[in-house]
C-alpha cells in the first residue's frame, strides 16, 4: 500500500533513523525550488537544503526530479542537512571526464562566463576552461592589435552559444579541465580542405580587419587576405576597403596547413597592364610625386601606374638627393627608360 507523502513541516519534525556523515553521497527527490534554495527529500535521512551556489550549471531543478547530493553538514540547528549537488556531480564527473578524454568523443557545451583568456565552462559538474587558442577559426576573436577589451567583448558574445568540443586535458589532483573546440572540428576541417585548391574562387566572410590585411572565414576555414592582395591600388589602410561582416569573392593563392591565403585583387583584371600599353621606352610622360625615399621617388603617371625615378638617374652632388629635387604632389616631366611588364615596374629619368 502506498504511503502518504509527508509535508515539509512533518519532515522537519520527524526524527532521522539514519546517521548522515560529512562527505557522504545521498540520493533524494526535489520537493521545492525557490529563488535561493532547493529542498530535497532524502528519505529516512529527513530533509536536505541546497543553497544556490551549490547547485551547479545544467542541473535539472524540476520538482520530483531525483538528484544525487554530497552532505556538507549532516545536521544544522534547524534539524535538516546541508547538501551540495555541485560537489556530488563533480566527484562523479571526474570519472566521466577521464572516459571522454580517452575516447576523444565530441560533446556539446555552453560557456557560463568569459575572461580575456577564454571561456569558462562546466562539464559533468566540473568547472573548466576553453582557452582562446583552442577556439575554432570561426570563433577566434580577430581584433586589430592587442585590444583586450575587444577580445573580451567577442568572447562574451559566445556565452550560452552551443559549442562542440573535445576534452583536451583532465587532472583531478590539479582540479584542471581544459576543452578544445579546435580539436573537435579538426576532422571536419580536413574534409573541407580536401574540397579546396589553389586557383579556386571562394566565398569569404570578413572576420577581422588588421593593419596587415583581413582575416576571413571560408566555410569555417580561416584565411588571410594580405594587404598587398586587397586591391590593385596601393592600400595603406585595409579598414578603408573592408569591414567585419562583409562577404567577398577571393581567389585561393596558397594552402598552408590549416590556413588559406587569398586574393581579392586577382579576381579582377589588372588595370596596370591595360594602362601601361600606351607607354613606350624613350617617350616622355608627366607625373606627380607620390613618395620620396632615400633611393629615389615614386611618380604617378596614370591612375593605376606608378613609376620610379632611381637616385642614380638624378645626377651628382646635391642633384642626387631626392629630398632636394622633389616635393610631394608636384608635377614634372620624365622620360621612360625601361618597362618591365612581368614585374609591373616602370623606370624613369628626370628630364632636365
Amino acid at each position: 500500500m502506498a504511503t502518504k507523502a509527508m509535508t515539509m513541516d512533518e519532515l522537519l519534525k520527524s526524527d532521522s533513523t539514519l546517521k548522515l556523515e560529512m562527505g557522504q553521497t545521498v540520493e533524494g527527490k526535489i520537493l521545492s525550488v525557490k529563488k535561493h534554495e532547493i529542498w530535497v527529500d532524502i528519505g529516512g535521512n529527513g530533509l536536505g537544503l541546497v543553497i544556490r551556489r551549490e547547485v551547479g550549471h545544467g542541473t535539472n531543478l524540476e520538482e520530483d526530479a531525483i538528484v544525487t547530493a554530497t552532505v556538507i553538514d549532516p545536521e544544522l540547528d534547524e534539524g535538516y542537512a546541508l547538501l551540495s549537488l555541485r560537489r556530488a556531480a563533480k566527484e562523479k564527473g571526474w570519472e566521466e571526464l577521464d572516459k571522454l578524454q580517452k575516447s576523444g568523443e565530441v560533446i556539446e557545451i555552453k560557456a557560463y562566463d568569459a575572461n580575456r583568456g577564454g571561456l569558462l565552462v562546466e562539464l559533468e559538474g566540473v568547472r573548466g576552461f576553453l582557452p582562446v587558442s583552442q577556439l575554432s577559426p570561426a570563433h577566434y576573436p580577430r581584433v586589430s592589435g592587442a585590444d583586450k577589451d575587444e577580445i573580451l567583448s567577442k568572447l562574451n558574445a559566445l556565452i550560452k552559444e552551443t559549442l562542440k568540443v573535445k576534452v583536451l586535458d583532465v587532472d583531478k589532483s590539479d582540479n584542471k579541465l581544459i576543452v578544445s573546440e579546435k580539436e573537435a572540428t579538426r576532422e571536419d576541417m580536413k574534409n573541407k580542405f580536401a574540397d579546396l585548391e589553389v586557383g579556386k574562387i571562394a566565398k569569404c566572410k570578413i572576420t577581422g580587419v588588421v593593419d596587415f590585411g583581413a582575416f576571413v572565414s571560408v566555410d569555417g576555414i580561416e584565411g588571410l587576405i594580405h594587404i598587398s592582395e586587397i586591391s590593385w591600388d596601393r592600400v595603406d589602410d585595409p579598414a578603408k576597403y573592408l569591414k567585419v561582416g562583409d562577404e567577398v569573392d577571393a581567389k585561393i593563392i596558397a594552402i598552408d596547413k590549416e590556413r588559406l591565403s587569398l586574393s581579392i585583387k586577382q579576381t579582377k583584371e589588372d588595370p596596370w597592364q591595360e594602362e601601361v600599353k600606351e607607354f613606350k621606352k624613350g617617350t616622355e610622360v608627366e607625373g606627380s610625386v607620390t613618395r620620396i625615399t632615400p633611393f629615389g621617388a615614386f611618380i604617378q603617371i596614370t591612375p593605376a601606374v606608378e613609376a620610379l625615378v632611381h637616385i642614380s638617374e638624378l645626377g651628382d652632388g646635391s642633384e642626387s638627393d631626392p629630398e632636394s629635387v622633389f616635393k610631394l604632389n608636384e608635377t614634372k616631366t620624365f622620360s621612360i627608360i625601361d618597362i618591365d611588364r612581368d614585374s609591373r615596374k616602370i623606370s624613369l629619368r628626370l628630364k632636365k
